[in-house]
């Protein structure tokens, strides 16, 4: 009988050794947890401060592109830029980058039609 609570006491022992180590686990998971739900909260308003710096930078070419075709009263201006859904988060420079040349191509363009354009 003595060995079957010996067993009795080394099994308790264990049992109560892992309830220890799944408590300290699931306190050092929920410590983690926490800094990455942070560390994507952080992410995430990154993210929209640079939406609305970006759909500031493309309204604002937008401007300048409608006020140069506007100078051609024959040309309908379409409505302005909106997000696209296709859009590639990790492009956002890039993007912005592609702008400027674009822009300027417009102004070429309308600079080229010449006086007759501009009636």
């Amino acid at each position: 009988m003595e060995s079957a609570a010996m067993h009795y006491k080394e099994i308790v022992g264990l049992a109560g050794q892992a309830a220890e180590e799944l408590r300290a686990w699931e306190v050092r998971r929920a410590q983690e947890l926490e800094t990455e739900i942070a560390a994507a909260e952080q992410a995430v308003a990154e993210a929209a401060h640079r939406e609305q710096r970006t759909a500031q930078v493309a309204h604002n070419w937008w401007r300048m592109a409608e006020d140069n075709v506007s100078r051609l009263p024959w040309l309908e201006v379409a409505d302005g830029p909106a997000p696209a859904a296709n859009a590639r988060g990790a492009w956002l420079d890039r993007y912005l980058n592609e702008l400027k040349p674009i822009y300027q191509e417009l102004v070429d363009s309308v600079l080229s039609l010449g006086w007759r354009a501009r009636r």
